[in-house]
């Protein structure tokens, strides 16, 4: 099972794992790092089941809600079915449904490390910003938990924080920083007694 196979047998299931996973601090701590505004307009890639994108149109902003899960999206719109704020497309992290400098904010929450080329992703959430536009990306630290690729399907063992930094400055980012979310993501292994507690980094940068 791939990825996106994984996340359209878990969809119905997502909300309720993610709250075991880690809490609303994180949407928070991303919040803050961009300064976000009203009537402006973001990407949430990799929107899952709405977890960033709820958070921004309680704020008054719109999005556009990228997934490669045709099942993640299909709840997504089930929680808001009459909101003109929000804008759903089908599509991966590699290729956004985008135009180019259209958005002025990008979140990826708990993405990048199950996409396939996460610096070709960072390079294409850029494109799509606007002059002036922020990225904000929270993720996993570099971890040795085998049983999250395993069960969880993840692609990437976390990473290293100058890598990401590095990502950043290399697809044309400014004033690219990275700190701790201040919150771990939790985990447990259905097939073990082993558990993993990661620590969560926020990583930003403005076109």
């Amino acid at each position: 099972m791939n990825s996106k196979k994984y996340f359209e047998t878990v969809a119905d299931q997502w909300d309720t794992m993610r709250e075991g996973f880690f809490s609303e601090n994180v949407r928070e701590k991303a919040f803050e790092t961009a300064s976000l505004q009203p009537s402006k307009l973001a990407a949430d890639v990799g929107a899952g089941t709405g977890f960033i994108t709820e958070g921004l149109i309680k704020r008054g902003l719109k999005v556009i809600a990228v997934d490669q899960s045709k099942a993640m999206l299909d709840k997504l719109k089930l929680k808001f079915p009459s909101s003109s704020q929000i804008d759903c497309r089908i599509g991966e992290a590699e290729k956004l449904p985008v135009e180019d400098d259209s958005v002025d904010y990008v979140f990826a929450n708990m993405f990048l490390h199950h996409v396939k080329n996460p610096q070709l992703a960072i390079k294409e959430m850029t494109r799509i910003l606007k002059s002036g536009g922020k990225l904000v990306i929270s993720d996993l630290d570099e971890h040795d938990f085998q049983f999250l690729k395993i069960e969880h399907h993840d692609r990437w063992m976390g990473f290293k924080r100058e890598d990401v930094k590095q990502w950043f400055r290399e697809a044309g980012l400014k004033k690219v920083s990275l700190d701790c979310a201040g919150e771990k993501c939790s985990s447990e292994s259905n097939s073990s007694d082993e558990s993993a507690a990661i620590d969560i980094f926020v990583a930003s940068g403005e076109k």
